[in-house]
């Protein structure tokens, strides 16, 4: 091999390890390189962006001068000066670098990629498309990508992808083609295609920052959580103004429940942009969850002093629950709302956040028309069908016998002891939750997706064997198992490591018989609430997913019997395993059910546990500010101030109220 050739190999080897991600082996090949090729103009360049990348730019920039000033028609090199400006926070130096080396090389996709990027997050939006339409035209591809670009933001998403592909089928490489059908996936919510695409952008275009953002977007839908903060975190690092890397950043680690870290990314947008009201929701929502009740309240209000129509700032003020709203802000949203241009999302937000403060003052009917306002609008948005909860009900109990549970009984992942908290929401889950997480051996988590995802995971791999519950009657032990230890490795992301974790989403309660077969030192807890006053509750709140029964009193009534003949099904064929938790009875009596739930747990005596709301720790669910207070029985009968508006609830759950479950 020529001497030529060894360089060229060395080179190539160092970029390889720069678009995996390992800038710092890039930073020791080129530095050996320069060892042997002193003042080599590529193994400057690469030796300048490596040390950018590991957060290094003033250092990387030093080498950068040294390329452009010793080669001035290099136009790599004035890119990555550019790239090591930005990451100084010099965008304006940033700027001239690019223009110099698109000078030189008018086709260079990342220098137009990364100026048109910094023009825009300066607000320079004129210049921005001006240089975006020069990029557009620069190649033939260009104008069928803006084409279909087009037809995706109009809806058109079949006619957008086809020609995404058929792009692809000709330039395999074409990263502008493979990240917007990423984002096309991701409209489709199919978040690990999207995560596919976008890590083949990122190899290919290491410094496509907005393309690395969309990535971090993606694993986080994914609960990729840790490769979300790193790959965020690199888009940041390439430039630390962007508001847009901080934004992603407080999302990913607030799903992370790194709660704190991320009120300090909230903090950093707030800085970049102080005149956007989103950061402020973003910002007093962490804030909520860490129970800074002062702080997230003038969170909120800042977000509607700078945009007094933002209908989903009024609404989480209401939803702290233990705020009430002055007679200016009750005033405010009415005239919103009395708009003929709102949204309806905006419709449905501001008619919640009136509802609760029409039910603070004790005006319930009033309260009762803004609710059924909301909820029929929201209801219209929902796709949820009552017949197939109800048939997958019946399934489920079929395959999940008496029989089959003792035959399949003794295998599953042992290894891991969860405390599964389900029921309907706004049953008293999260004050069982509060209550258990102040034991010294409990630690809680959140509502997490992971019991769901099992049965997603099981009809991906069915492998003819139906969908489940049907797929599950022909397991082995070793299947039951992988997929416990499947749940075990996929929640340890939220846990550090005590001898007992909640898992409370409530959701759940369909699964239990999967869970006790996967997991058979799980305990199940099932909250139970008064009929109409949980489907009241529910009724009254607005759920960000997950929840589509809630809009409608009669989804609500219909859907609360499923769960009763789930859980008497449970009751009959798991005999022991399951440990009832009355609300009621636990605001009468709390000691005594704090003692049921820990010799049901097999925990020691707390003294904690009894004091509950002086426990700390990040809360997500909307009852977050109500388990921070010592217990009252406010809530109790409380559907009775609702009158006869809650008659069709009342026709179907009046014949199972007062029954011994």
């Amino acid at each position: 091999m020529s001497e030529l050739d060894e360089a060229r190999a060395t080179f190539e080897r160092a970029v390889s390890f720069l678009r995996g991600g390992n800038a710092a082996m890039t930073e020791q090949i080129a530095r050996a390189a320069l060892g042997d090729y002193p003042g080599e103009v590529n193994f400057l360049t690469l030796l300048g962006a490596a040390l950018t990348r590991q957060g290094r730019p003033e250092d990387g920039a030093d080498y950068l001068r040294q390329v452009v000033e010793g080669n001035p028609d290099y136009a790599k090199g004035h890119e990555q000066l550019g790239a090591a400006m930005l990451a100084m926070g010099r965008p304006g130096e940033a700027i001239e670098s690019f223009r110099r080396a698109l000078e030189l090389n008018p086709a260079f996709d990342a220098a137009h990629l990364q100026l048109g990027q910094t023009l825009l997050s300066l607000g320079r939006e004129t210049e921005a498309n001006e240089v975006m339409e020069s990029f557009v035209r620069q190649k033939p591809h260009r104008k069928r990508l803006a084409a279909a670009a087009e037809l995706h933001r109009n809806g058109n998403y079949k006619e957008a992808e086809k020609i995404y592909r058929d792009i692809l089928k000709e330039d395999p490489d074409n990263v502008s083609a493979m990240r917007l059908l990423a984002l096309l996936a991701m409209k489709m919510e199919q978040y690990r295609d999207a995560v596919v695409l976008l890590k083949q952008v990122v190899k290919l275009a290491p410094d496509y920052r907005v393309a690395l953002l969309d990535l971090g977007h993606a694993q986080t839908e994914m609960h990729e959580l840790e490769d979300a903060v790193a790959t965020i975190e690199r888009a940041i690092s390439l430039d630390p103004t962007s508001y847009g890397g901080y934004i992603a950043l407080a999302n990913a680690l607030a799903r992370s429940s790194r709660t704190n870290e991320a009120v300090a990314a909230y903090r950093q947008a707030s800085e970049l942009r102080p005149d956007l009201a989103g950061t402020y929701l973003g910002l007093g929502n962490v804030l909520k969850t860490l129970g800074h009740q002062r702080e997230a309240i003038g969170a909120y209000r800042k977000g509607i002093s700078l945009q007094p129509d933002f209908a989903e700032l009024y609404w989480s003020l209401s939803n702290l629950k233990t705020f009430r709203f002055d007679p200016g802000e009750i005033e405010a949203m009415k005239a919103e709302l009395a708009k003929p241009d709102l949204g309806d999302a905006a419709v449905v937000h501001f008619c919640f956040a009136l509802g609760k403060a029409r039910e603070d003052s004790g005006d319930y009917a009033q309260a009762f028309e803004y609710y059924d306002r909301g909820n029929a609008l929201r209801r219209m948005q929902e796709s949820y069908d009552p017949v197939h909860t109800e048939v997958i009900g019946e399934r489920i109990r079929a395959v999940f016998t008496k029989e089959f549970l003792a035959q399949a009984a003794g295998g599953g992942h042992a290894a891991v002891r969860p405390i599964f908290i389900v029921g309907l929401p706004r049953s008293g889950s999260t004050l069982i939750e509060q209550i258990l997480a102040s034991h010294a051996e409990v630690e809680a988590t959140h509502e997490l997706p992971e019991g769901g995802r099992l049965i997603r995971f099981i009809d991906q791999r069915r492998v003819g064997r139906g969908h489940y519950p049907e797929a599950v009657s022909g397991f082995s032990a070793e299947e039951f198992a992988t997929l416990g230890k499947r749940y075990d490795e996929e929640t340890r992301r939220y846990r550090s490591g005590a001898p007992y974790f909640i898992d409370k989403m409530p959701n759940n309660f369909a699964s239990l018989g999967l869970l006790s077969l996967i997991l058979p030192n799980a305990l199940f807890v099932n909250a139970m609430r008064d009929p109409m006053d949980t489907c009241l509750s529910c009724y009254k709140q607005l759920f960000a997913r997950g929840q589509s029964f809630t809009y409608d009193l009669e989804d609500l009534g219909n859907y609360y019997l499923e769960y009763r003949r789930m859980m008497h099904h449970w009751h009959a064929v798991m005999p022991g395993r399951i440990l009832d938790v009355q609300y009621e009875n636990v605001v009468d009596d709390l000691e005594t059910e704090v003692r049921r739930l820990l010799d049901y747990c097999g925990l020691a005596w707390d003294e904690t546990c009894l004091d509950f709301h002086n426990t700390k720790r990040p809360i997500r669910t909307a009852s977050s500010e109500q388990v921070r207070q010592p217990i009252y029985g406010d809530a109790v009968n409380y559907w009775k101030k609702f009158g006869n508006a809650l008659n069709p609830l009342i026709e179907i759950l009046d014949p199972i109220r007062g029954k011994v479950d």
